[in-house]
């Protein structure tokens, strides 16, 4: 029990080296993105004849909680209403700083003529204030880490209910899945 400890300052810098390393690999490990539909606003309607078009204004809240800034292509997210693809947001190329936020505005065009084949399940949508909307969008990119550019890509999945009158956003589910590319 009277056991004494030699303590050195060799030993103390290396353990506190060693827990700084190992908290400096956990906060760098990558994290998906956070994406989250703000508004729709509806700016247009192209008449195409027969047919009408609708063009929106998807606005969505980006979140890049990675310690690297990244730097993305061009993409289109495809829109689908009861499995059929009724248009596409474009996502203009772009960046974003490390562990930062951005609002990103996105043009929108939807096809009349695909939401004219579920004409029943849609004015059913309108009576109940209530359509379910799902959202697929793959944006690829880079990301650099000191002097490392690593490729990446972010698959995302959303699930939308939105009023269809005054096209409130009234429930999300997000889903993204960020795979990086090392070679």
């Amino acid at each position: 029990m009277g056991k004494k400890v030699k303590w050195s300052w060799a030993s103390a810098f290396v353990g506190a080296a060693s827990a700084t390393a190992v908290a400096t690999l956990l906060s760098a490990r990558p994290k998906d993105p956070t994406f989250h539909l703000v508004s729709i606003k509806l700016t247009s309607f192209k008449l195409n004849l027969p047919h009408v078009d609708a063009e929106l204004i998807l606005t969505v809240h980006v979140t890049n909680p990675n310690i690297a800034p990244i730097h993305y292509g061009s993409t289109a997210m495809s829109i689908f209403y009861e499995g059929t693809l009724l248009g596409a947001a474009q996502v203009k190329a772009g960046s974003q700083r490390a562990r930062s936020c951005q609002v990103l505005e996105l043009p929108t065009r939807l096809d009349g003529v695909e939401l004219a084949h579920h004409a029943g399940k849609f004015f059913a949508d309108v009576a109940k204030r209530e359509m379910v909307l799902d959202a697929k969008v793959d944006i690829g990119g880079k990301a650099k880490v000191l002097w490392w550019g690593h490729r990446f890509k972010v698959h995302v999945d959303s699930h939308i209910t939105v009023d269809p009158v005054f096209l409130d956003v009234i429930d999300q589910e997000n889903r993204s899945q960020l795979e990086i590319f090392l070679a």
